[in-house]
């Protein structure tokens, strides 16, 4: 039986790297072939860089229309289809959701600003009388972050492996012996709308670059700075030890706070959702409150002042164990 769902998961991972090349290919082909069919009614040198006012400042060889975004294109989807390699990465929706969201976008991108560059120049005579470009650029972000959220969302169908589930006994706590638990939970939407806010602050700092928006580092600050604060939201982890537990926030696992087992009381399981404490996020005061990323079991540990603190993560049951067994040890060596 088991052989049999490696077998399906390694299909369905060779299929999926099979459709992310011919997406690499296709993209690949517009970024070729466009420039190719306009080039006789291109100038030469071509308008590269748009100043504040949307009027070309700065021109190049008409070939940079087409080597920019085909090395561009190359390196983003090198880098996305190189996490398309790890299993669980594809075999998981959030992981492939993550990915394809990111080719979807890096392609959709760069020929939206190939297409861009290539109409302003078109049937002008010399760069200096490009077409100026203002609303344009803000329509090629919207495209691109939009497919990128559609094609994310369509990836999210498919198989979602999960891991087995644990044995939520208690765990051995023979001496000399290190015992650790780390689990975590995260909300995908949040993730993907944090996704696409970096997604969307990037293509304006490039846009800002290329010159074709002229105040688009404010744009890009503040896309940026959501997007940092959505992804340090969307993600909770927990790590269970000798030591006592720390919670933390993020993909980078930053910030953190850590709670001493002399600060425990004990810990269990609860249901809880979002409907009952209030919402997603950091609900309730300190000395009762819930991190809660998404509903269902959630690990509640009571402090030893009365105050509780409940989790939404996985393998609830397993950490709870762990988490009392060793709060029993420690109060057993405490004098």
């Amino acid at each position: 039986m088991t052989e049999t769902k490696d077998t399906s998961a390694t299909v369905f991972r060779t299929r999926f790297l099979l459709a992310g090349a011919a997406w690499f290919i296709l993209v690949a082909a517009v970024l070729v072939a466009v420039p190719l069919v306009f080039s006789d009614r291109l100038p030469d040198p071509v308008a590269t860089h748009w100043g504040p006012s949307g009027g070309p400042d700065r021109s190049a060889p008409a070939v940079i229309l087409t080597v920019v975004p085909l090395v561009l294109w190359a390196v983003l989807a090198a880098s996305c289809l190189g996490f398309g390699r790890r299993r669980h990465l594809v075999t998981s929706r959030a992981g492939r959701s993550g990915i394809v969201a990111g080719l979807a976008w890096s392609g959709i991108f760069l020929i939206g600003v190939q297409a861009v560059s290539i109409a302003a120049n078109l049937g002008r005579s010399r760069w200096q009388d490009a077409a100026p470009i203002t609303w344009q650029a803000i329509l090629v972000v919207a495209v691109a972050v939009a497919c990128a959220m559609l094609a994310g969302w369509a990836a999210r169908r498919g198989p979602d492996e999960q891991p087995p589930a644990p044995d939520a006994a208690v765990p051995d706590l023979a001496p000399g012996r290190r015992v650790v638990w780390v689990s975590s939970a995260s909300a995908p939407l949040l993730l993907v709308l944090s996704g696409a806010a970096l997604a969307a602050s990037a293509a304006f700092a490039v846009l800002r670059l290329m010159g074709l928006s002229g105040h688009a580092w404010q744009t890009a600050a503040v896309l940026a700075v959501v997007a940092l604060a959505g992804f340090a939201f969307s993600t909770v982890s927990v790590r269970v030890s000798s030591e006592g537990m720390r919670v933390a926030f993020g993909p980078l696992r930053w910030p953190a706070r850590r709670v001493p087992l002399d600060r425990i009381d004990r810990a269990w399981v609860e249901e809880r959702y979002p409907s009952q404490v209030g919402g997603w996020g950091y609900r309730g005061l300190p000395g009762r409150a819930t991190i809660m990323v998404r509903g269902g079991a959630c690990l509640v540990v009571r402090y030893t002042s009365g105050g509780q603190l409940a989790i939404s993560v996985d393998d609830a049951d397993r950490g709870a164990a762990l988490l009392n067994a060793l709060v029993a040890r420690h109060g057993t060596r405490s004098p």
